[in-house]
């Protein structure tokens, strides 16, 4: 087992395109960073997706320490994953980064509909929740509400909408640097 940690990227629904941040910081450290692939990114099904990120983190773990990086859906999906997962898959996961967390609770999108509710346990690593003061995937409140619940420092950067390719944050330099707090 080596000592080098491994970043599960974690995106939302319909995926991280090639400007995403995510997409950026994958292919900037391919070997550290490696993206949980799911079956459908349009019609997310949770069971599946909670799977997928069980075997991902399966996988990692046999190497070293893992970080998850999540984005939207994404963030959701890693709240379901530690509430239902055994707690020595948990204690592999050294922290979470989740960012731009999906209000799916309160989304009008039918495809989302499986992952409601938002699962609002604490979860067992340590975890920061950042969110935009103008995202239109959740308010401002509900971020933090969901950062109390989860036991998550929360940040808010100001207004750059979702935290996405559509954000213009390129490399999202500040995000490299909030990871590094994990």
């Amino acid at each position: 087992m080596s000592d080098r940690t491994s970043y599960l990227v974690l995106p939302g629904y319909q995926s991280s395109g090639p400007a995403h941040w995510q997409t950026r910081w994958e292919e900037a450290d391919p070997a550290a960073f490696r993206r949980v692939q799911q079956e459908d990114w349009d019609f997310p099904e949770p069971d599946a997706w909670v799977a997928a990120l069980d075997a991902a983190i399966a996988t990692a773990a046999a190497d070293g320490p893992v970080v998850l990086v999540a984005h939207s859906l994404g963030c959701v999906a890693v709240a379901r994953w530690a509430a239902s997962a055994a707690a020595g898959r948990t204690a592999a996961v050294r922290g979470a980064l989740l960012v731009a967390p999906a209000d799916i609770d309160n989304a009008d999108v039918p495809a989302l509909a499986g992952f409601r509710p938002v699962t609002l346990e604490r979860l067992p690593f340590p975890s920061l929740v950042v969110s935009s003061t103008d995202d239109p995937w959740v308010t401002p409140e509900r971020a933090r509400a969901f950062a109390e619940a989860w036991g998550a420092r929360y940040v808010e950067p100001g207004a750059h909408g979702h935290l996405n390719a559509d954000s213009g944050l390129g490399d999202w330099p500040d995000g490299r640097k909030l990871l590094a707090e994990l």
